[in-house]
């Protein structure tokens, strides 16, 4: 445990809740949240804008070095931003979420954004949810959780989430997403998607978001009166 508390990794597959739990117990615990995915949306929508090859490591690494993704907290979890420009609604665009896999999966890039969270983790009291933070970015993490959920499941909550900002993408298209984004991310070579030995699985496709953080919480809390021993 860190000088300021816990470092607290939340991995598991797209749509499975993660960001959504991980900015509740971090607001509750006054921790630091990281969302190490919007990182590479960030990269994503500006390797977009500026017409790249989205396989080309070395122009994205050279994309990477001339901006800055910086994060400020809101009531809503947090805003990002790129260089001085907001784009916490632009990363979560359907054209980013479809793209960045494939941005993800380059080692370069996986390197350098890995060395910038770890960075931020240094002095504990910090939750960070992604695919590898567990396995690769947080190895000596304190506690380390796993969600899962159906596919079915999480189409139909990023269907609904969806429908709120306005987009129309049918449910049938978006379980196809979700099925080809799970592929990607646990087939990469660069740090895939999986279960680190001691990570503690949290099946959420019955759950609510409220049972998700109260099983956190109790976990952390456990956690923490452990190093106080």
């Amino acid at each position: 445990m860190g000088k300021d508390g816990l470092q607290v990794a939340i991995d598991g597959p797209a749509s499975a809740g993660k960001s959504t739990v991980a900015k509740i117990v971090a607001h509750k615990f006054n921790y630091i949240y990281v969302d190490t995915g919007a990182m590479y949306r960030a990269l994503t929508l500006a390797a977009l804008d500026q017409r790249l090859e989205l396989t080309n490591e070395d122009q994205l690494i050279e994309l990477l070095r001339q901006i800055t993704i910086s994060f400020q907290p809101a009531s809503a979890g947090q805003r990002v931003f790129i260089n001085e420009t907001e784009v916490t609604d632009e990363i979560r665009s359907e054209i980013v979420t479809n793209n960045v896999s494939t941005v993800a999966a380059l080692p370069a890039i996986r390197r350098a954004l890995v060395a910038r969270q770890q960075e931020l983790a240094l002095a504990g009291g910090i939750v960070m949810d992604g695919r590898d933070i567990g396995t690769t970015v947080l190895p000596r993490a304190d506690l380390k959780i796993f969600l899962v959920a159906s596919v079915a499941q999480r189409a139909k909550w990023r269907y609904l989430e969806n429908q709120q900002k306005g987009i129309t993408t049918s449910l049938k298209t978006l379980q196809a997403e979700i099925a080809e984004r799970d592929y990607k991310d646990s087939h990469r070579a660069t740090s895939p998607l999986r279960k680190a030995p001691d990570a503690i699985e949290i099946d959420t496709t019955s759950l609510t978001i409220e049972q998700v953080c109260e099983q956190i919480t109790r976990l952390m809390i456990q956690k923490a009166n452990e190093f106080r021993k």
